[in-house]
């Protein structure tokens, strides 16, 4: 029996016993249950986040922080209430599971919750533990016609904080069926945002005639085709608009089961014309289209394309508007970007010669202190939207290449298996840098040697407000240039006792913030930041990476 398997067994042993269930369950090697003796409780009633009301048969767990292997389960009664006893002195996540809420832990936020201390002189025997129900969007897509569009993607934009900054990026997407309708669950109260995109399922897109394009290929001209069948669906947004700045925030609480059709009507399509040099390096792949939308961009599926001659490219099959246009190059040739191109006649030609070039960077990564180059390391370019972000593996020189980068500014960002390591400085040949922020010009090819620190060290402490300890606070990390340095920030939640550790801070000067209700605050914008870092704590962690850093007491300060 793998450790997997144990685990499972174990878990359903443990949730049997009930909420009856009073000895601390430890896995052991062996699979084995043993009982830890302890004094203290934690005790209180789970409830609905909606309405407050108590839930049952909902399955509480607490785990052992510092060991995962040490935990306990139970499933509670009518009431909600639930009970465990024998707990040893430490800290425990406090988590619960029911069908059709979210799992969460204790107070939880982004990912971050409080922990349950005993042993602490806390109350630890009136918890409150709050689940929201999940919710649901449903709905149809209709043509023109109001009959159902088969086969449509109906794509669904989160309004998030989780980055410290305001961004709608994707969360999911379904696509309708036979009768047009889709189905979106599972969804955590919050800020929405609904898009379409499809085919109308009787559109023709005839080539153009090449006679006309100065192209070689005399290939016959088209077949008669009326042009009311030359159409394509717009990207459509809830409440069926085409642009995004105008689509309808959908507000989404806890339970809630919400209708929202979308309706798509056809406008004509474009036939268009790329013409690239043709210059012996290899050529270029096919135009790959997208469309900005919210934070990103989406990708245009077009209906029609086709490779004329070297260098002539047609595509059919879009409606008018505004798009990126990128031709990836192959061989040697590096590829070709435009931005914001205003597509709107039908038959345009679009001389993209002078479109500018993509990039080429090589990187060398080498570990601060370390005589061999870091193993398992990537590098990351990160764009501010998230959406041209590049990673690249190490060899084991340290070394790697982007290939094709769009030109632009990127925060460099590192990750490793192994162990987290951040980057402590850059420095670029053929680029500019500010901080840890790199901006690549058109059709360059920039070196980069990036300096890696481990960051091992921690920092703790403990948040207050009027003397007393003070649970469920953000505490944030803010590195002396918050703007080019968005990497170094570190996070965590203030516990029962108001406690707190920021791991794998990297060497440096800091201001430590610990800041109520500010999970939905811009934090990693600095002009918002700064307001808070002047009241915070000051910070300068060394290179004593194995010993944490324990701060005096910081205030929390009100949002």
């Amino acid at each position: 029996m793998n450790r997997a398997m144990r685990q499972f067994v174990l878990t359903a042993i443990v949730s049997m016993l009930g909420p009856c269930a009073g000895a601390w369950a430890q896995a052991t090697s062996a699979g084995q249950a043993a009982s830890v003796n302890g004094s203290y409780r934690i005790a209180g009633v789970v409830v609905s986040k909606g309405d407050g009301n108590p839930l049952a048969r909902a399955r509480i767990t607490v785990r052992d922080v510092k060991s995962s292997d040490k935990y306990e389960s139970m499933i509670t009664a009518e009431d909600g209430k639930f009970e465990f006893t024998g707990v040893p002195a430490g800290k425990y996540s406090l988590s619960g599971a029911k069908r059709g809420f979210i799992t969460a832990a204790y107070d939880q936020h982004d990912g971050y919750s409080t922990a349950i201390v005993t042993g602490a002189g806390i109350d630890t025997e009136n918890l409150v533990l709050k689940l929201s129900p999940d919710a649901l969007i449903s709905g149809v897509v209709l043509d023109e016609a109001g009959d159902p569009v088969h086969h449509a993607m109906v794509m669904l934009y989160v309004e998030d904080h989780a980055e410290g900054m305001n961004q709608i990026h994707m969360s999911r997407s379904a696509a309708t069926d036979d009768l047009g309708a889709y189905e979106l669950t599972g969804l955590i109260p919050g800020t929405y945002f609904l898009s379409v995109s499809a085919k109308p399922w009787y559109a023709i897109h005839p080539p153009s005639d090449p006679a006309q394009s100065g192209s070689k290929d005399k290939s016959p001209p088209p077949t008669a085709v009326d042009r009311s069948l030359d159409v394509a669906y717009p990207v459509t947004y809830y409440a069926d608009v085409t642009d995004p700045e105008s689509a309808t925030p959908i507000s989404i609480r806890g339970g809630e089961r919400i209708q929202l059709d979308v309706h798509l009507n056809p406008v004509p399509s474009l036939r268009l014309l790329f013409h690239l040099p043709n210059d012996g390096k290899g050529g270029f792949s096919f135009p790959r289209i997208e469309t900005p939308t919210f934070d990103g961009v989406m990708n245009v599926q077009t209906s029609f394309v086709r490779n004329y001659a070297s260098g002539v490219w047609e595509v059919a099959g879009i409606p008018a508007g505004r798009y990126n246009i990128q031709f990836m190059g192959t061989g040697s040739n590096p590829g070709r970007q435009m931005d914001g191109v205003n597509l709107t006649r039908d038959g345009e030609e679009i001389d993209a010669s002078s479109a500018p070039g993509l990039s080429s960077v090589s990187v060398s990564a080498q570990a601060m202190g370390e005589a061999i180059p870091p193993k398992g390391v990537t590098i990351g370019l990160r764009s501010p939207s998230r959406t041209r972000d590049r990673w690249v593996g190490l060899d084991a020189k340290g070394t790697g290449e982007f290939q094709q980068i769009s030109p632009g500014k990127y925060e460099v960002v590192a990750s490793a298996s192994g162990g987290r390591y951040s980057v402590a400085k850059i420095a670029a040949d053929g680029a500019e840098v500010s901080g840890h922020m790199v901006t690549i010009g058109a059709g360059t090819s920039p070196s980069l040697t990036v300096s890696l620190i481990s960051g091992s060290g921690d920092v703790q402490g403990t948040v207050k407000k009027a003397g007393k300890p003070f649970a469920g606070a953000m505490v944030v990390l803010v590195p002396k240039d918050p703007e080019d340095n968005r990497d170094l920030f570190r996070r965590d939640q203030s516990d029962l006792d108001g406690t707190f550790v920021l791991h794998s801070v990297v060497t440096g000067s800091y201001t430590a913030v610990a800041i109520e209700n500010g999970w939905d605050l811009n934090w990693a914008e600095a002009g918002v930041i700064a307001a808070y870092a002047k009241h915070g704590r000051k910070v300068q962690v060394g290179v004593e990476a194995g010993r944490p850093l324990n701060l005096a007491d910081i205030e929390v300060q009100s949002r």
